[in-house]
């Protein structure tokens, strides 16, 4: 029986894990060493159902019930960026984006900056498409690593996924691992790490990343901004217990120091039941929600 080589714990705070610093205990969290010591980790005995996967927490809101099963967090051993030249890189699930974007600015390879508005890990951008500042994830990928249940590790091309805005489409039963990206290289680094630069401090400006959140809460309906429809709904400001409606982006929620979950799905609904009676439009939640709700839920 080959031996487990990461961290396993029990009963762990989830506020620890995401960004909306809330949360209740999670049944078992395993933070594999690598993708080998992952494979191991699905078949061993130590594996509890469900699974849920965890990069930096953002976009997830856990509810204050916990979670029963396995949290798989993935930042601390899937976190390697191999340089395969000509702009060509293989990234780990668990890489942070910001940090891919500075690699990339570092190295000369351009079409990476806008991985840096993403708060999430390589592992979460994959299953959503996540983007920002007109670029998107899978506009990058080559080909992607993935691991399913019985521990097998897989190499799949493009043409096993459907891709759209935010959301992404493929093999059940198979999480992802790494990734294989390709970028425009031979660029200027001191210039792509300048844009990288302005494109932070425009996201500085227009939105609270001075305090916790989850992310943009709502995908954009076509045609729309989910932050139009909400601060024409008078929604800015809005309150349940500790969880507020960002004064400075209408489609980020905020966590003051007291919130619970609970306060910020029944902020998550109640702004979703005044778009729909006002501007006629259901807001989809492009957070995942998951866990035991409370019983005030």
């Amino acid at each position: 029986m080959t031996t487990l080589r990461g961290r396993l714990r029990h009963d762990v705070p989830m506020a620890r894990y995401t960004t909306w610093r809330v949360g209740g205990p999670a049944e078992t969290v395993y933070e594999p060493a690598d993708a080998a010591d992952l494979a191991c980790f699905m078949t061993s005995d130590q594996r509890r159902e469900p699974m849920l996967w965890l990069g930096l927490g953002s976009n997830l809101l856990v509810r204050d019930g916990g979670v029963r099963g396995s949290v798989i967090r993935l930042h601390r051993g899937l976190s390697d960026i191999e340089d395969l030249g000509a702009g060509r890189v293989r990234v780990g699930a668990g890489v942070p984006c910001a940090k891919l974007a500075r690699w990339c600015a570092k190295h000369g390879y351009a079409g990476g900056a806008f991985f840096a508005g993403i708060p999430g890990t390589v592992g979460g951008a994959l299953a959503m498409n996540a983007g920002a500042w007109g670029g998107e994830t899978w506009a990058q990928v080559t080909a992607v690593q993935t691991v399913d249940p019985q521990g097998e590790l897989r190499e799949r091309g493009l043409e096993d996924f459907q891709t759209g805005y935010r959301t992404t489409q493929g093999p059940a039963d198979e999480w992802f691992t790494a990734a294989w990206l390709a970028f425009v290289p031979g660029g200027d680094p001191d210039t792509l790490q300048a844009e990288m630069r302005g494109l932070l401090g425009e996201r500085a400006e227009t939105q609270p990343t001075g305090l916790p959140s989850g992310g943009s809460v709502f995908r954009n309906p076509p045609g729309d901004h989910a932050a139009r429809l909400i601060e024409a709904a008078g929604l800015k400001g809005t309150q349940e217990g500790g969880a507020w409606v960002s004064d400075k982006h209408a489609n980020f929620i905020v966590h003051r120091g007291e919130a619970r979950a609970a306060d910020i799905e029944r902020l998550i609904r109640r702004v979703q039941r005044v778009v729909e009676e006002t501007a006629g439009v259901a807001l989809v939640p492009e957070v995942r929600i998951v866990g035991e709700a409370s019983d005030d839920i």
